[in-house]
């Protein structure tokens, strides 16, 4: 399709690539493949699974994906070298749709790192993507940190790229520099500027370094861009992505004046959020537009009332726009299987027979500590349900605290090591504290806790307590997040859901030689 074709949009979700960098953010790869399928179903134009050469984890992930792809154009990224792009195209090649994506730093700071001369990149430009061309007949091309790299030789990489058999231009707004009427001046001025460029799809890619990341996306498309780079929720490296949420919303609501469409189904966008902030441990923030857990919530009396009279003088959109439930419908401990297969279908889930009784089973457990059951309720459940993997090196079995006045408290530990039952017994400067340090006797580890963060899921005493869980060891992140109407019991959880994220971390980081010693190594204590 060339840009004078229609006022469609598409959508290059990013969220399984750029959105796996955030720190903390790494996914299974079974959580990358559901991820994908449900990128698939939304409809999604096309989905950037990985950094094929990144890992052996990333090129199976990236493979699978492309395997198992039903609509969706399927891409992979790689560098401005033979080497990278021979392995983007192994991993995408059995794709419906395959597309590579390689990318080069163009920008004074960027061609700075691997001390190119302005003709050396350029040559460089004209030879691989000449190479990914001669592989696959979707090929998309990014100068990197291309909003501030010099007008003039910006067009000219960009007219190399075009001439060596690129078919999208990519844009990206690296480190969330610009601004709206820049973002939308930039697109216009190379369409009108490059040769060959009313030929190609101009693509957008911004982060939200300074909030802009979604108005810069927006501008970009009035500019003539019609492709848009974005990830669930936002996700990304440091402020995060445009979200794919936001400007898909904002298509569809305010079409009077951004007159374009998507092929996305919004009645699905609110499963995936949940889906993604579970698998990546990364929680939504609760005053987050489209998604957040109070962007369909009214507490002014003002607001309330009106509201009650007519949903429109405080809502834009419709909950069930975006696949949110419109009312809250009470489950408790003599619900049945099937009321709760509803329910959690309402919400946006669908198990299988198996997924069903063992979530069953987690509910009958809450239903039994709370005289209410509610639709966060639910909705935390899941997400503890998600976070709970069999395959987990580390596994709490039993927990039991004692708490005084005046002695310090006391946790009794049972965990699972690699299979092994430990138990200790440690004390400490607090309840979470004692189960902490009785975590750290059953598994030594030296890391540094940035984040340790407590909220109530519903109102009222017998609430589920929410925990988020940060940790850092070297240079790696992981999170962690479970629910639970104890909060000792939650925060052990989310405690240990983030050791096993970061044991992951560990041995996808470690060399190949060392992975097998690494795991030895930690059974071994």
């Amino acid at each position: 399709m060339t840009r004078h074709d229609s006022d469609r949009v598409f959508i290059f979700d990013t969220t399984l690539r750029d959105g796996e960098q955030s720190p903390g953010a790494t996914m299974s790869h079974a959580e990358k493949l559901e991820i994908a399928e449900l990128l698939d179903e939304m409809g999604v134009d096309t989905i950037e699974a990985g950094f094929p050469i990144a890992s052996e984890g990333d090129f199976s992930a990236v493979s699978e994906i492309a395997k198992r792809t039903k609509n969706a154009t399927v891409c992979g990224l790689a560098r401005a070298n033979f080497a990278d792009i021979d392995r983007c195209w192994e991993a995408v090649k059995h794709a419906k749709s395959p597309r590579i994506h390689t990318f080069i730093g163009t920008s004074p700071l960027h061609r700075d790192i691997p001390r190119l001369t302005m003709d050396e990149l350029a040559n460089r430009v004209h030879d691989t993507v000449s190479h990914a061309h001669n592989l696959c007949d979707n090929v998309q091309w990014s100068p990197m940190d291309a909003t501030r790299t010099e007008w003039e030789y910006l067009c000219r990489v960009v007219r190399i790229a075009i001439e060596a058999g690129a078919t999208t231009i990519n844009i990206p707004d690296t480190v969330g520099y610009t601004a709206p009427v820049e973002s939308a001046d930039l697109i216009r001025r190379l369409i009108k500027t490059v040769p060959g460029a009313d030929e190609v799809v101009f693509a957008t890619h911004c982060h939200n370094d300074l909030g802009m990341a979604t108005a810069n996306a927006l501008a970009a498309v009035a500019g003539g861009a019609r492709q848009i780079e974005c990830t669930i929720n936002g996700l990304g490296e440091r402020a995060g992505n445009t979200a794919l949420e936001e400007v898909v919303m904002a298509m569809k609501v305010r079409g009077d004046i951004i007159p374009y469409h998507t092929g996305v189904d919004t009645t699905k966008i609110m499963n995936i959020s949940r889906r993604v902030a579970a698998v990546s441990g990364f929680s939504v923030q609760f005053n987050k537009a489209i998604v957040g857990k109070n962007a369909f919530a009214h507490e002014s009396g003002i607001h309330q009332d009106g509201v009650l009279k007519n949903a429109e003088t405080f809502e834009i959109m419709r909950p069930e726009d975006i696949g949110l439930a419109a009312t809250s419908i009470v489950m408790g401990k003599h619900s049945g299987r099937a009321a709760l297969r509803s329910k959690l279908e309402e919400l946006g889930y669908s198990l299988a027979g198996n997924q069903l009784n063992d979530v069953f089973v987690r509910f009958k457990a809450l239903a039994d500590r709370k005289k209410e059951v509610f639709d966060d309720d639910l909705v935390a459940l899941m997400r503890d349900s998600a976070a709970t993997d069999e395959s987990d090196r580390l596994q709490i079995k039993f927990l039991r605290v004692i708490c005084g006045t005046e002695a310090p408290q006391s946790a009794d530990l049972t965990m699972s090591v690699d299979g092994v039952d430990r138990q200790v017994t440690a004390t400490g400067d607090g309840p979470v504290d004692a189960v902490f340090r009785a975590v750290r006797k059953i598994f030594p580890h030296e890391i540094d806790l940035q984040l340790y963060q407590v909220h109530a899921v519903t109102q009222g005493s017998d609430a589920q307590a929410t925990v988020s869980v940060r940790i850092e060891e070297d240079g790696r992140i992981a999170t962690g997040e479970a629910a639970d109407t104890d909060t000792v019991v939650a925060s052990a959880k989310a405690y240990v859901t983030a050791l096993n994220r970061l044991l992951v971390r560990r041995e996808k980081t470690a060399p190949d030689a060392d992975r097998k010693s690494i795991r030895q190594t930690d059974s071994a204590v």
